[in-house]
């Protein structure tokens, strides 16, 4: 099989504020550079979009969203995995907060999957997950870990159960800001402590992933300590992977040069990097190799598409044709490496 090809939308909007010097990117302008993209006359599949302002409204009325998959099928694109609004100032709120802030973080839930049915009522999107993280902070989680994970993982079951009802599958977004997934081993004990792996897996993204290595937030649990060798990197690497690996139904492509990076609300996480960093720490093709090869390595049926995710580019890089051509020649790579094409 060969994986479709994805850019995401979001990083027009994370980290970017009206006003700043570093202010939102349009969908339009997005959807304009991913359709742009252009290496061996091939571009890009599709695109994964953050339900939320200023890309779109998730309370359009159904011909308005089917507006917006008409023009995003005109362009030759699919919707693949979609972001639901659980964040406080979106529709949702922390999903170890009060019981209104885990009821408006279902809410958001259920918003994402009457948005995402019309999609797929309308044949734009046929594969994809929606994408949540816990929208809580790892320092009111470490008061109390056990109970913190817990009640996260009491919302995850309920807005599970409310995509079973869409026929839709929720992926966690591991990150060392997120409450009780800001390591590999907290992230595993959340998904078990869940214990629905046909409702809800893991979205593993490389530069997100690489920082589980180094411990941030979470020392006790550190692989890799640096400085470190390539055998010391891979045994890491497969100790993390062959845990989160069965879970794991979405992927993001990217590098990370090993540096903590945030702005705005988004305030701790992993750097994004563009492809051809010089900086950049991971071999992204034989990185991807350990996520989407099973034990026998043959291509996991589980993942349908690659997204690259470049979160946090400053807008100079983004509005550049070429950054774009780049990750698209690298996910081509992995492609050719992994998935048969």
């Amino acid at each position: 099989m060969a994986w479709k090809l994805h850019n995401a939308m979001w990083p027009g909007l994370v980290g970017k504020e009206e006003g700043s010097a570093e202010p939102p990117i349009s969908l339009d302008r997005m959807l304009e550079l991913t359709v742009g993209s252009d290496v061996g006359g091939k571009t890009f599949d599709g695109v994964d979009m953050f339900l939320f302002h200023p890309h779109l409204d998730i309370d359009a009325g159904e011909d308005d969203v089917r507006r917006l998959a008409d023009k995003i099928a005109a362009l030759g694109l699919k919707i693949g995995s979609v972001v639901a609004p659980i964040w406080e100032g979106t529709v949702g709120g922390s999903s170890m907060g009060d019981a209104d802030a885990r009821a408006r973080f279902v809410l958001a839930v259920k918003k994402a999957c009457r948005y995402t049915k019309i999609l797929r009522d309308h044949g734009v999107r046929d594969y994809g997950s929606i994408r949540i993280d816990s929208a809580g902070g790892v320092e009111d989680w470490s008061k109390d870990p056990v109970a913190g994970t817990k009640l996260i993982a009491e919302t995850f079951k309920e807005s599970a159960r409310v995509a079973a009802d869409y026929d839709e599958v929720l992926v966690a977004e591991g990150e060392i800001c997120w409450a009780g997934m800001h390591s590999w081993k907290d992230m595993l004990d959340l998904l078990e402590e869940v214990g629905m792996p046909d409702q809800l897996g893991f979205q593993a993204d490389l530069a997100h992933t690489y920082l589980y290595l180094l411990g941030y937030n979470a020392e006790q649990h550190t692989l890799l300590s640096e400085p470190y060798s390539d055998d010391e990197f891979w045994a890491a690497y497969k100790t993390m992977t062959d845990q989160l690996r069965p879970w794991t139904y979405d992927f993001h492509v990217a590098q990370n040069d090993g540096t903590v990076h945030g702005t705005g609300a988004h305030d701790k996480t992993g750097r994004h990097c563009k492809a051809d960093d010089p900086n950049g720490r991971l071999d992204i093709v034989k990185c991807a190799g350990y996520w989407l090869l099973d034990d026998a390595g043959n291509p996991r049926p589980e993942i349908k598409h690659l997204c690259w995710d470049g979160c946090m580019f400053p807008n100079e890089d983004l509005e550049k044709q070429e950054t774009w051509n780049t990750i698209l020649g690298v996910m081509q790579d992995v492609n050719t490496a992994h998935g048969k094409a």
